[in-house]
C-alpha cells in the first residue's frame, strides 16, 4: 500500500523559510531594541525631519569650520577698501575672451560718476582675470592650542567676495559663516544654562511636592511673566560701554539662558510628580538612596529621550531671542558677527533698493531655524510611542 506525498520543490521551501526567518528576526529586533534605537528607526521614516537634519548638520559644520572656509577676516581688519557695497562675484569658466580650465572672476574698477552725484561706481573689467585658488594662506586663526592660516579658497590677486561686501568693505560671505557660528554658540550655551536649571528646579519641585513645589511654581510663574524686551532695555542701559565684545556676548547668553528654563522645568516637574510614586523609586528610597541620587540615577533617565527632544525644540527659540535682541540693538553688536547683527544692515530702504545681497544671511537664518524646528518635531513624534510616527 502506498501513500501519496505532497512534494514541494526545494527553492520554494527555502523562500518560505527565508521569509519566516526575516520576519522572526525583525520581531526579535523590535522587542529587544533599546529606546534610542526605536526612536532612531521612527525618525528615519520622517522624510522632512531627515532632510532638515541634513541641512542642520551642514550648517553646523560650516559654522564650526568658519575660520577655514572664510577667505578673509570678518572684522574691519579684513575689509576691502576698494570694493565697498560691492556686488557678489561669482566664479566662471568662460567669458567673451574664451574659456579656462580654472575658475576665475573679473577685476573691478571704481570711479566717481557725475550721473550718480559723484558716488562711487563699480565697473567690471573683462580684461582682468583673477583665478581662484584652493588651500591658500591668509589671515591667522586659532585651532585649539595651535595657530593656522590656511583657507579653503582665494584668488591669486586681490579679493573675491562670493556674497558681496557691506558699506565698510567687509566680506559678507565670511561674516555670514561666523554669524552662524556665533548664533549656534549663543544657542548652545543658552540651552546648557536653561537645561541645568530646569533639571535642578523641576526635579526638586516634582520629587518633593508640597509647599516646596508651590514656592518653586510661584517663582517659575514670576519668571514667565517678565517681558523680555523691556528687561533687555533696562539691562542694556547698565552695560558698561567699555565692555569687550566677548563680555557682552557672555552676558547676553547668560541672561537668555536664565529666562528660558521655566518651560522645560515644568515638563520635568510634571513627569516626576507621576513617576515619584512608582515601585522602583520606593525601592531606591528603602535602600537609603538620597533624593539627589534617586532623581539623577532613576527618575531623570526614565524620560531622557523627552528631555533631548525638548532641548532641540528650545534651541531655535533661543537663537530667535538672540537674533531679535541684536536686530533691535539690545543684544550683540559689532565687531561680533551674529545673524541678528547682520540683519540690522537690512533695515534701510537704500539697501532694499540698491544692495539686495545684504539679505543673503536672512536665508541662512531661516534655514537654521526651520531645520531645528523640523528636527525637533521629528524627534518629538519619534519619541512618542502612541504617535503616528510609531505606527
Amino acid at each position: 500500500m502506498t501513500f501519496g506525498t505532497n512534494e514541494t520543490t526545494g527553492p520554494d521551501v527555502a523562500i518560505v523559510e527565508t521569509e519566516d526567518a526575516v520576519e522572526r528576526r525583525a520581531r526579535e529586533a523590535y522587542f529587544t531594541a533599546s529606546q534610542r534605537q526605536l526612536i532612531w528607526a521612527r525618525f528615519r521614516k520622517n522624510t522632512s525631519a531627515m532632510v532638515a537634519g541634513t541641512i542642520l548638520i551642514f550648517l553646523i559644520l560650516i559654522g564650526v569650520f568658519a575660520d577655514f572656509l572664510s577667505p578673509y577676516n570678518p572684522t574691519v581688519a579684513g575689509r576691502d577698501k576698494d570694493y565697498t557695497n560691492g556686488a557678489p562675484q561669482i566664479p566662471m569658466f568662460c567669458d567673451d575672451n574664451g574659456c579656462s580650465l580654472r575658475p576665475f572672476i573679473h577685476g573691478v574698477k571704481r570711479e566717481r560718476s557725475l550721473a550718480t552725484n559723484f558716488r562711487w561706481v563699480t565697473t567690471v573689467d573683462p580684461e582682468d582675470r583673477r583665478y581662484v585658488q584652493f588651500f591658500v594662506e591668509g589671515w591667522s586663526y586659532d585651532v585649539g592650542p595651535f595657530r593656522a592660516n590656511t583657507h579653503l579658497f582665494g584668488v591669486d590677486e586681490g579679493f573675491i567676495h562670493l556674497f558681496g561686501t557691506d558699506d565698510a568693505g567687509k566680506d559678507i560671505f565670511s561674516r555670514t559663516l561666523h554669524a552662524i557660528y556665533t548664533s549656534l554658540a549663543v544657542g548652545t550655551l543658552g540651552v546648557l544654562i536653561s537645561f541645568v536649571m530646569a533639571l535642578v528646579i523641576g526635579g526638586v519641585a516634582g520629587y518633593f511636592g508640597g509647599w516646596i513645589d508651590g514656592a518653586i511654581q510661584m517663582v517659575t510663574d514670576a519668571i514667565r511673566t517678565i517681558p523680555i524686551i523691556p528687561l533687555f532695555m533696562a539691562l542694556a542701559a547698565f552695560i558698561p560701554q567699555e565692555w569687550s565684545a566677548e563680555q557682552r556676548f557672555f552676558f547676553i547668553t547668560v541672561i537668555i539662558g536664565f529666562i528660558n528654563w521655566p518651560t522645560l522645568a515644568r515638563r520635568v516637574r510634571t513627569h516626576l510628580l507621576v513617576e515619584r510614586n512608582q515601585e522602583y523609586v520606593l525601592a531606591a528610597q528603602l535602600q537609603g538612596a538620597s533624593a539627589g541620587h534617586t532623581i539623577r540615577k532613576h527618575l531623570l533617565p526614565s524620560f531622557t529621550s523627552y528631555i533631548i527632544v525638548d532641548l532641540v525644540i528650545s534651541f531655535p527659540y533661543i537663537v530667535l531671542s538672540e537674533t531679535a535682541l541684536s536686530f533691535i540693538g539690545l543684544g550683540l553688536k559689532d565687531p561680533v558677527n551674529s545673524l541678528g547683527v547682520m540683519l540690522q544692515n537690512t533695515t534701510s530702504a537704500d539697501v532694499l533698493l540698491n544692495y539686495q545681497w545684504y539679505f543673503i544671511p536672512v536665508f541662512f537664518f531661516i534655514a537654521l531655524v526651520m531645520a531645528f524646528v523640523y528636527v525637533g518635531d521629528g524627534l518629538r513624534d519619534a519619541a512618542d510611542p502612541y504617535g503616528t510616527a510609531s505606527k
